[in-house]
């Protein structure tokens, strides 16, 4: 079977507007809703051109790949033979010549696509949405941002161990390849904003050392909520020479005196930090930059006690500032979709270079499905937040197959059914829900590997010759 032949001049996937056009038609762009032209066809080319300028109109050119590796994140089956089965059904749709079911095609195309151009495309859509929220899904008009750390596993590969190594606690060929993951979320849109990618390797390899790298996605009146992990001297200074504010936690081994400082009311005051001494990681010069001492709000709040740089207590109260906090737990939340739902807990790819484009496929797909979302969330006049991204997802598969292949005016029609699907299921309301850390369900009476599988593999295949000889003895 000839697997080069590409379609006829302008007709389906061979031209890159049709494949721009069938892109934006998956993901519910109508063109009848501002927060529909994020990504215009315009941008996308652009970027296309930037990022793979020697490309060819091959089976699969660079968005014809980048499609496939969403459909592959987003899908149920995640493997590369389903997202070759889809590129064959897309192009047979098309009047295109068949393609080969053989995965290598794929996957090399999946090797040359850029990481940039997958970071850029995804970064760019969160920058957008930012911009094109709704001003009620702020707070007072102002940006609120989360931030926080994850780790994700990878194939256990001698690729991937050098450079993303496995836990110290675990032994040589019993554990996986371990990746943190630092990133920041729009708290209004739900959007990933920025991320950044490091081993678990020890000093200087943490969410704070890697929270640095991330300063720019921060601009000047935005609010940052964060755990108490992030509360550090120079994180704090660091965010308010950016004109950033924020509301965290107290860190535990922080002693709070509400004798001292100025008083703002009961278990309530703005206090001096003094600055520390000066870390190895910081250079001199670095170090005489940070001020010697902070103002910071302490407030105590049942049985936590609070920080923040918002210190008038009139246009802030210790209530207001106990909401806000509350909204943190959002991004452990969008978290939990992006590694359970869309199943990027277990990375896949066996090498560390295609780990890195997988992490920024998912945060892509991630941050399309929330751009789904927001059209449905301004249709129905309620907030991203109040809608259910699995319901979200679950729709947009059910659609997919219409979406990539109908006419403009069929698709249209189905975007306006689907958007106002989305909008349709609402997470209930549910305030000051609890529930245990703990599971009803056991787990299977495996026992767990205490040595190499290759070496069980081995052992397993020797006793099974020694009882074959026997048996023919």
């Amino acid at each position: 079977m000839d697997t080069t032949k590409t379609c006829p001049i302008g007709v389906g996937a061979g031209t890159l507007q049709s494949q721009v056009r069938q892109f934006l038609g998956r993901f519910a762009r109508t063109g009848y809703d501002t927060l529909s032209g994020l990504l215009t066809a315009e941008q996308l080319q652009s970027l296309i051109h930037e990022h793979c300028p020697d490309h060819r109109n091959r089976v699969y050119p660079p968005l014809t790949t980048v499609s496939l590796f969403l459909e592959q994140v987003l899908g149920a089956d995640h493997s590369c033979q389903d997202a070759v089965a889809r590129g064959l059904s897309s192009r047979v749709a098309q009047g295109c010549s068949a393609s080969s079911l053989d995965t290598g095609a794929y996957c090399k195309a999946r090797q040359r696509l850029s990481l940039q151009l997958l970071a850029a495309l995804s970064k760019a859509l969160a920058a957008r949405l930012c911009q094109a929220q709704s001003n009620s899904w702020r707070w007072r008009g102002r940006e609120i941002k989360l931030i926080d750390g994850t780790t994700v596993f990878m194939p256990d590969t001698d690729n991937n161990q050098t450079t993303y190594p496995q836990s110290s606690q675990q032994k040589a060929g019993l554990g996986f390849p371990m990746m943190r993951i630092v990133g920041i979320v729009s708290l209004g849109c739900g959007a990933v904003l920025d991320w950044v990618c490091g081993a678990c390797a020890g000093k200087l390899t943490g969410e704070t050392a890697m929270m640095r790298q991330l300063d720019a996605t921060l601009n000047p009146g935005d609010i940052l909520l964060m755990d108490r992990y992030y509360t550090g001297y120079f994180t704090v200074a660091r965010l308010l020479a950016r004109g950033v504010d924020f509301v965290s936690r107290q860190h535990q081994l922080r002693h709070t005196d509400f004798e001292q400082g100025q008083r703002l009311g009961k278990g309530d005051h703005v206090a001096q930090w003094r600055r520390p001494v000066r870390p190895k990681w910081m250079t001199p010069e670095e170090y005489e930059k940070v001020p010697q001492c902070l103002q910071v709000r302490e407030a105590r709040v049942g049985e936590w006690t609070l920080i923040t740089s918002l210190k008038d207590a009139k246009a802030v109260n210790r209530l207001e500032l106990n909401e806000i906090y509350g909204w943190r737990w959002h991004i452990e939340l969008d978290l939990r979709c992006i590694k359970s739902v869309m199943q990027m807990e277990m990375l896949r790819c066996k090498t560390p270079e295609m780990v890195l484009k997988e992490v920024a496929a998912h945060l892509l797909a991630y941050n399309l499905v929330r751009a789904v979302m927001a059209q449905a969330a301004n249709k129905v006049n309620c907030t991203p937040r109040q809608l259910s991204f699995k319901a979200a997802l679950q729709q947009l598969r059910a659609f997919e197959e219409r979406l990539r292949h109908g006419a403009y005016a069929s698709v249209v029609c189905l975007c306006e059914v689907l958007i106002g699907g989305i909008g349709q299921v609402k997470i209930p309301y549910r305030p000051g829900r609890v529930e245990p850390r703990a599971i009803k369900r056991r787990s299977k009476n495996v026992p767990h590997l205490r040595q190499p599988r290759a070496v069980i593999k081995a052992q397993l295949q020797a006793q099974h010759e020694l009882i074959m000889a026997a048996v023919y003895a």
